[in-house]
This record gives structure tokens, C-alpha cells and sequence, in this order.
């Protein structure tokens, strides 16, 4: 009797769980039973490593085996944990040593020739590893670089089950010609997953993206995206067709600070868990750009899909800009489920494989029109559609949604002089983000010690109690709210983005004006306060 273990990763959202990977040989009739709550493709894994070790060279053992994943209560799914299960059953066949891979974790897929395929998830799965204690871990070649992103791990990248066990055996290495040059290589498939992330308009944004300098005029809604990038606030951005609502949404990302080394890794592994991961690119540096089609469904931006769920839209926003164009063209019941994942910051998505926590800190863009023709604000436009109409248009973003959004900005048609530059460009992206970084680090300087890093996640009673305004600042506020135009919970979001704009204007805490202007901002009325948060009156 043999027997052996290797250790695999089940992953469960971006979550990974270590598995214990058993192989035990009796006397018997030769049979393969594989146990643990596997899935379909991983039951299919008893095909695929019996090709691959025989293809490999070795010799299949003849006897009654039975592999076992433990815990035996978590589902398994995938076939990462081919590469563990040949191993198992090798060293339980005494082809190598069982002490040499008692306590290595090996993820990655077997052909049947014997070659390892990347698969997704690697660096979640080396992450939850390395947090249970394992130090050596052995991953297809291709997706080495992800899994070496995880510090105080030693990894190993190989081609072929012939390397390895030849590198376990103390043999010599044979050598596996690569792909040819400028040829497609079948082996990365496994990597990119039909369906998984082209749905939801996800685009990573290259250093020299767009420039906010292209966008002609437009004051206001500039200074709203540098209050926005800033302080983290949710934006909406209203107007008729053509007024530059995308172009100002698509150049927000190169205003946001470069992701940290933790944001990155965050970001990394729900991209690898998507399957939508650049080839060469193991960590993505830049905040991500979301802009799913209107026709997507709840499950397309919360997540879903069969078996575990997958990240949605806002997953796959982490640490950037989730864009919502033709915000009124959404379901309904699609946009009344961000809700929670604008507050908590994480989206918890139930379904009858399991429950998987998934997280979803983004900086939420919303686009407008003020009718379905979009011609309703502009004069001798000849908009034919009834004022009902216009009001159900309307009233298709709902109240619960609209009071987590503390920027509502009107986008105002472009005049012939700022779109032909008579009326000079406005400041490049480069000019901008400067300024939102060292808002930023003031902002960090002063909730250093807290849980919370920007303005936006800041609760209203600690901006009341511990950091308040500066006396007589917030005369404009309280009269608002006599009036009935800002509740208790619009006043703590005003708090916020004047602290925000204080922030880019280097004050130590916020005046008139920049309570003014952010509840301009908020509300839409004139306050006749000039636009300029780094340059408003001291």
C-alpha cells in the first residue's frame, strides 16, 4: 500500500482555501475514484493526469486508487489542481519521494502530453498559500511572474510534468521547446476566459492615456473630476449628447494617484480570478476603467453566473472608475443593487454553490441626458417629448441612488470659442493629478491613525465632532436645510467635499467657500462662487 499528499488552492471568490491533495494505492482492480466535492471539470481531471503521466514516461500505477481533496466541505472547481493530483499519485506510486512534496502547493492544468497550462487565480492562490505558511510553491511557467508578486515565497515555473519530475528526483532537466516566435501560443487560452470580463467594458488605461487637456471648456464638470479624484466622491454628470460627459469620464483615471503595492495586488488577483489578466503584465499598476453597456444585468455588474460567482463590473472597478453612460438606460433593479457596494465598500453575492465575498471600492461615474431625444435643456433644439416622458426619463435613477452621489454637475453645451481654443485650453492631466496627490496626502496625514483614507469614507460625526469647520462657514448649509434642500445626511456628504477641496487648496480646514462651493456642487444652485479649488479665496 502507497500513499501521498500534495498541496492545491480552492479558490472562492478572490479568497483561497489550501487543499490537501491525497493519493492512496491498495491492491485491487485498477479504478481512479476521486473525492472531495469536485466539479465536473475537476472530476475530468482523472483522464487528464492519466494521459500526462504515462505521455510523461512514467508508469501508471495497476491498483485501486482513490484520491482524496480535503477539506471534503469545500467545493473544488477548475482544473488547477491537476498538477497536485499527478504528484500525489507519483509519489503514492513511489516514482518520487513522498517527503519531497508533502508540503509544496502545485497549481496548474495537465495536457494530455504532459505539458502544465497556466490557469486563473494564481496569485490569490499563492497569496492564501503563503498566509497558511507555505513557502514553496510550483506553477506553469507562464504565470510565474504572478505568482512571484507574493513576497517570502519561493516559486517554481515549469513547462512539463517531465521537469518536474526531474527536478524532484534530482535528474537531469530536460528541455521543452517554447512556442515559436510571433506564433500564437495555445497554451495561454486558459488564461482568458470567453465571457468572463469582455461584457463589461473593462479597459485598462496605459500611462500616456488621454489628456484632460483635449476636453475644450467645460470648467465646472474639470473641477468636479479634480474634487471627485481627490476626496473619492461619487460623480454625475448630466447634459445633452456631445457636451464631452465621456471624454471627462475616460480621462479620471490618469487624474487618480498610481495604485499602491497593496491596491495593485488587490486589483491583480480579481483580474487573474476574472480571467481577464494581460499576458506578460502579472500586476496591474493603473487604476482600472469599467464602462459596462447599459444592457447589462444585475449579475454582470454585482456579479454572478453558474456555480460560484464571478466578478461583476464592480469587482473588476476595484481601486478605479466604474462609468455608468446612458445611466437612465440601466434596469432599474441593476443600479438599486450598487447601493450596497458604494457603502461597504465590498458586494456579497449569494448563490446556491456558496456565498462569495467579492471587493468593490470604486469611484462611481454616472452620464445623463435630460430627456431620451437629450435636446430638453437646449434652446430651439425641438424637443418633441412630453413632459411626462421627461419625467419618467428622470426619475429612472432613484432617490437612494442619487444621495450617494455627492457631485451632480450640469454639462453645458461647448461654444464655438472654446472648441476652436480662442478661449485657451484647459490644464493637462499631468498639472491636475499633481494637485489631487498632494490633496491626497494631506488628507492621509490627518486620518493617519484612522481606518478610513480618504474624505469620502469619513463618517458624518467625526467631521462634526473631531474635525470642524471653521466658524461661519456653514451659514449657507444651515439655511439650506431650513429650507428643505439638504437633509442630515446631504449636509455630512457637503462636509466631505469641502473638506476635499480645502485639501487641494492646501487650508488646514474648510471655509465659506469651500462649504459654498460644495454645496454647489451638490445641489446644482449658483452660489456665485468662483470655480477654482486651488485658487479660491483664503
Amino acid at each position: 500500500m502507497g500513499f501521498a499528499r500534495a498541496c492545491s488552492v480552492a479558490l472562492v471568490g478572490v479568497e483561497g482555501v489550501v487543499v490537501e491533495v491525497q493519493a492512496d494505492l491498495e491492491p485491487g482492480v485498477a479504478a481512479f475514484t476521486l473525492v472531495g466535492l469536485p466539479d465536473k471539470s475537476l472530476v475530468e481531471s482523472r483522464d487528464r493526469v492519466r494521459a500526462a503521466v504515462v505521455n510523461s514516461g512514467a508508469e501508471w500505477p495497476q491498483k485501486k486508487l482513490t484520491v482524496g481533496l480535503s477539506p471534503a466541505s469545500v467545493p473544488k472547481s477548475g482544473s488547477g489542481f491537476d498538477l497536485a493530483v499527478a504528484c500525489a499519485v507519483l509519489g503514492a506510486a513511489e516514482r518520487i519521494d513522498p517527503k519531497a512534496i508533502a508540503d509544496l502547493v502545485l497549481i496548474g492544468e495537465l495536457g494530455l502530453d504532459g505539458r502544465v497550462r497556466p490557469v486563473r487565480g494564481v496569485l490569490p492562490a499563492v497569496l492564501a498559500a503563503a498566509e497558511a505558511g507555505y513557502r514553496q510553491v510550483v506553477v506553469p511557467e507562464q504565470t510565474a511572474g504572478e505568482a512571484s508578486l507574493v513576497p517570502g515565497v519561493s516559486v517554481l515555473g515549469v513547462r512539463s510534468l517531465r521537469q518536474l519530475i526531474a527536478v524532484l528526483t534530482n535528474e537531469p532537466v530536460p528541455e521543452e521547446e517554447p512556442a515559436p516566435q510571433g506564433s500564437p501560443d495555445a497554451m495561454l487560452a486558459g488564461l482568458m476566459v470567453p465571457g468572463a470580463g469582455v461584457g463589461t467594458g473593462l479597459a485598462l488605461q496605459p500611462v500616456d492615456g488621454p489628456d484632460l487637456a483635449d476636453v475644450a471648456g467645460q470648467r465646472k464638470a474639470r473641477t468636479a473630476l479634480e474634487v471627485a479624484a481627490a476626496g473619492g466622491h461619487h460623480l454625475l454628470l448630466h447634459g445633452p449628447p456631445g457636451a464631452g460627459k465621456t471624454m471627462l469620464a475616460e480621462r479620471l483615471p490618469g487624474v487618480l494617484p498610481p495604485l499602491t503595492r497593496r491596491e495593485s495586488l488587490e486589483v491583480t488577483a480579481v483580474h487573474s480570478v476574472a480571467g481577464i489578466l494581460p499576458p506578460g503584465e502579472p500586476l496591474v499598476r493603473t487604476p482600472p476603467y469599467c464602462a459596462p453597456h447599459h444592457s447589462a444585468t444585475m449579475q454582470s455588474l454585482v456579479g454572478g453566473g453558474n456555480g460560484l460567482p464571478r466578478p461583476g463590473a464592480v469587482s473588476l472597478a476595484h481601486r478605479g472608475v466604474l462609468f455608468l453612460d446612458e445611466t437612465p438606460e440601466f434596469s432599474g433593479k441593476a443600479l438599486d443593487a450598487l447601493r450596497q457596494p458604494l457603502e461597504s465598500g465590498h458586494v456579497v453575492v449569494a448563490r446556491s454553490a456558496g456565498v462569495v465575498r467579492l471587493p468593490a471600492r470604486f469611484l462611481m461615474v454616472l452620464a445623463a441626458n435630460p430627456c431620451p431625444c437629450g435636446r430638453h435643456t437646449l434652446h430651439g433644439a425641438g424637443c418633441e417629448c412630453p413632459p411626462s416622458v421627461i419625467r419618467r426619463y428622470q426619475a429612472r435613477l432613484s432617490g437612494p441612488l442619487l444621495d450617494r452621489v455627492d457631485l451632480r454637475v450640469g454639462v453645458e453645451p461647448v461654444d464655438r470659442g472654446d472648441l476652436l481654443g480662442q478661449g485657451g485650453r484647459g490644464e493637462p492631466t499631468e498639472a491636475v493629478a499633481a494637485r489631487v496627490r498632494a490633496a491626497r496626502e494631506r488628507t492621509a496625514a490627518r486620518l493617519q491613525g484612522t481606518p478610513w483614507t480618504v474624505n469620502s469614507e469619513v463618517p458624518g460625526h467625526e467631521l462634526r465632532t473631531r474635525w470642524p469647520v471653521a466658524a461661519g462657514a456653514l451659514a449657507a448649509a444651515e439655511r439650506d436645510m431650513e429650507r428643505g434642500l439638504l437633509t442630515a445626511r446631504g449636509l455630512d456628504r457637503v462636509l466631505r467635499v469641502a473638506w476635499t477641496i480645502a485639501d487641494l487648496a492646501g487650508r488646514d480646514r474648510p471655509q465659506e467657500y469651500d462649504v459654498d462651493l460644495a454645496l454647489e456642487l451638490r445641489t446644482g444652485i449658483s452660489r456665485g462662487v468662483p470655480m477654482a479649488v486651488g485658487g479660491g479665496r483664503q
